[in-house]
């Protein structure tokens, strides 16, 4: 990352070559404006706007004034202001970033505050409606596509030639968003791109004959670069807390069965929160709205209201597939056609299912959205069906038609209810996650070959800012995992955003009906998920905040660390948490590189210093062991294994620590988990610091912000490697009862009780 302005200005000249003539005659000097340039070019002008101290904008305006209407891509209600830039005739700078104008090239070149030279942006190129940029020779580039559900996904995470920032296919994700470990990012504000990326240049142009307006250039390290992403494309509205559970989806089933499954999850213990149902719960190809309203024969008591009333009291809530088309010869067909709502890319066909006639729904007309979610749509929510399943919107080559198929769903709940809105969808582009947008990645295979391929698909997902992503656990099509198989995706999926399992029609992914032995592993696996439902839930927070979800590739936090730069095999779950699951069948051993710091086994307590590859015993019989690392430093708050979130109020959080030498931090963070109440204030949030010196260990905690009453009263801290000799409270020395020493995996463990978010500063001494 540290690279010379010498060496920018040589990358520039190969840039050049073949663009800028010989003495070919000088732009004019540019004029300051507010945090930037207008830069005469020819055909028009471009301005160039420092946003904020990471943001750079730069958009064409034609000779008219006119520059191209924004894209799906940024949020039409992104604000920014004014950033501190200093601005002269031909540099700026900020707290972050310094750009300088060199009007013989046309070039805008950028660096970051100690001006390590980052990328040169060509205007000519964009008065042309193209994105190019110049970086030094061995950047490593990322994001811009991920893969389909049926690719290999053998490119991995790096991006290099030629690719495509676009959402057509299922499973896929895209963004016109280019990024490097070497600290910039680059966004073309277009919907849909072709990218073409060598060891030196990012290049990019609109597919369908468009043209890109308008360039975003961020600087910073990779997580700074998604929070600048995240200000421009939009945040994230938090899912209820019921989806950092477990959800079972199934097709080929009714109400007699659907009871019958959540009776077994309750008989067994096994944690669930949610059932998604296929095409069941639907009057799929009846007349009067039956596209949106419940099947009373196979569910008597969905419309009712009974069956939610019966499930509300088991715990459990049900969300429902959606398809993007209509039946033409019935009375919603009728009237979509009378007021122009079909997509004109979609031809009247045979649906597979209901074998009549059916068109897709044009969810990029506004008109056609607000009908979508009717008055029937709203029945069958009020009745029990609180969050969506949207399938094929990718069959009509567009990149929009997920993202506005769920924006019809999220407008249509937030105008009739203040629940909060989950969907999961079929592909993402850029701008969805506006819109309580989770990703699934396909129909995908079962067998050990498909699930592994899930790691790509997950990491390069995420690299684009698809932070909401799961997957059909146990695989969707061909056939039954064996239950080894079954056992390995649960362990996956617990650490993945959206935890939840499929398979065809009349396909069975609950845990009793792969047998003992997995079922085991699979509850084990399910019970640890709900352990960490805290530290989960405050990263919905941090997701919403800073753009950065609760799944991160290691190259996120070790961008310096070169071995790090394709790997897929583990990431980070939070802050803390390295998870590098089983997915090899039979595996009986696993080597695992560790990145810098220390790492502690969270099964066995075993010390790993980092920067290394490591070997694990696998457990090749039961299938007992999930590989999972503890980050020195590590804050987690974890509570009782439950039913389902919510099923007891939990009244004390257990904070597992393990103090380092380096002061580390978390975030507590709470709210009613339901509503959008937390956007006018209602939540709570506690910072609780740690640091190591010598024999003292030092706890702070902050005062709480925010206005929601948490039913959490109490932190139980669990002092993990420590025995205390005194523990104070605040300055006074608190009574040996009031804490206690002990012995874990881990080893010696101190545990104090403190009040929840309120301010104190706890200091522990030990022996040595």
């Amino acid at each position: 990352m540290m690279r010379s302005t010498k060496k920018a200005a040589h990358v520039a000249t190969i840039f050049l070559a073949g663009m800028v003539a010989a003495g070919a005659e000088a732009a004019s000097a540019p004029i300051v404006a507010k945090s930037g340039w207008r830069i005469d070019v020819p055909g028009g002008q471009v301005t160039v706007q420092a946003l904020t101290p990471r943001i750079l904008k730069l958009t064409f305006a034609g000779a008219d004034g006119k520059a191209a209407v924004p894209s799906v891509v940024v949020d039409p209600r992104a604000s920014f202001p004014v950033a501190p830039a200093q601005v002269s005739g031909q540099a700026l700078s900020t707290d972050a970033m310094a750009a300088t104008w060199d009007a013989r090239t046309r070039l805008v070149h950028v660096e970051d505050a100690a001006h390590h030279a980052l990328v040169d942006v060509d205007l000519a190129a964009l008065a042309k409606g193209r994105l190019a940029v110049s970086h030094a020779r061995g950047d490593d580039i990322y994001g811009i596509h991920g893969y389909d559900a049926f690719e290999t996904a053998d490119g991995g995470l790096r991006r290099q030639g030629k690719s495509m920032a676009k959402a057509g296919e299922q499973g896929y994700a895209g963004a016109p968003f280019a990024w490097s470990t070497s600290g910039y990012g680059v966004l073309a504000d277009v919907e849909g791109a072709h990218f073409v990326v060598d060891a030196q240049h990012i290049r990019a142009t609109a597919r369908k004959g468009k043209t890109i307006g308008s360039i975003y250039v961020f600087v910073g390290n990779p997580k700074e670069l998604f929070g600048a992403l995240a200000q421009v494309s939009g945040a994230t509205p938090l899912f209820p807390k019921w989806a950092m559970g477990f959800t079972n989806s199934q097709w080929g089933v009714d109400q007699t069965e659907l009871l019958s499954i959540v009776d077994t999850y309750r008989t067994k213990q096994i944690p669930i929160d949610n059932i998604t149902l296929d095409f069941d719960w639907k009057a799929w190809g009846e007349d009067h709205y039956g596209e949106f309203r419940w099947n009373d024969i196979k569910f008597p008591g969905g419309p009712t209201g009974e069956l939610k009333r019966m499930l509300d009291a088991k715990g459990v809530h049900l969300t429902g597939i959606m398809k993007p088309r209509v039946h033409l010869d019935s009375e919603q067909g009728r009237y979509a056609t009378d007021h122009g709502f079909w997509l004109a890319a979609s031809k009247p066909a045979p649906d597979y299912f209901s074998h009549k006639t059916v068109r897709d729904v044009d969810f990029a007309n506004p008109e056609a959205r607000a009908w979508f979610f009717n008055d029937a749509l709203r029945q069958s929510f009020d009745t029990g069906m609180v969050g969506w399943w949207n399938d094929e919107a990718d069959t009509v080559d567009s990149d929009t038609q997920f993202l506005d198929m769920q924006r019809a769903m999220y407008d249509g709940q937030r105008a009739h209810s203040d629940l909060r809105v989950w969907s999961v969808n079929r592909n993402f582009y850029l701008g969805s996650q506006r819109y309580a947008y989770g990703l699934w990645s396909g129909d995908i295979f079962t067998g050990f070959d498909s699930m592994k391929a899930q790691r790509q698909r997950m990491l390069s997902a995420i690299n684009v800012g698809a932070m909401q992503w799961g997957m059909d656990g146990g695989g969707f099509k061909h056939g039954t995992p064996t239950p080894e198989n079954y056992a390995r995706w649960i362990q996956f999926g617990a650490f993945t955003p959206i935890f939840r399992v499929h398979g065809d029609f009349g396909q069975k992914r609950q845990p009793w009906v792969y047998g003992p032995v997995a079922e085991q592993a699979a509850a084990k696996a399910i019970r640890l998920r709900y352990q960490l439902i805290p530290y989960i839930y405050a990263y919905e927070q941090v997701r919403r905040d800073t753009g950065v979800g609760i799944v991160r590739p290691l190259l996120v936090e070790w961008p310096d660390d070169v071995k790090l730069r394709e790997d897929v095999d583990a990431w980070l779950f939070g802050d803390y948490l390295l998870a590098a699951p089983v997915v090899e069948q039979g595996q009986v051993r696993k080597a695992i590189y560790l990145p810098e710091g220390r790492w502690t086994d969270y099964a066995t307590g075993k010390i790993y210093e980092g920067k290394q590859s490591i070997e694990l015993a696998v457990d090749s019989k039961a299938w007992s062991d999930i590989p999972l690392f503890v980050r020195e430093g590590a804050i987690i708050p974890m509570q009782p294994v439950m039913n389902y979130v919510g099923e007891h109020p939990v009244t004390s959080w257990q904070v597992e620590m393990f103090p380092a030498s380096v002061a580390s931090g978390f975030n507590l963070y709470d709210d009613d988990g339901k509503t959008y109440a937390y956007e006018g204030g209602a939540w709570r949030k506690q910072t609780i610091t740690q640091q190591r010196t010598g024999s003292t260990i030092s706890v702070q905690t902050s005062k709480a912000e925010g206005d929601y009453a948490s039913e959490t009263h109490t932190l139980e801290l669990r002092l993990h490697g420590v025995e205390a000799t005194s523990v104070t409270l605040d300055g006074v020395a608190l009574p040996a009862k009031a804490w206690t020493t002990g012995s874990d995996r881990f080893g010696a463990v101190t545990r104090v009780e403190i009040p929840a978010w309120e301010a104190h500063r706890i200091v522990v001494e030990t022996a040595r």
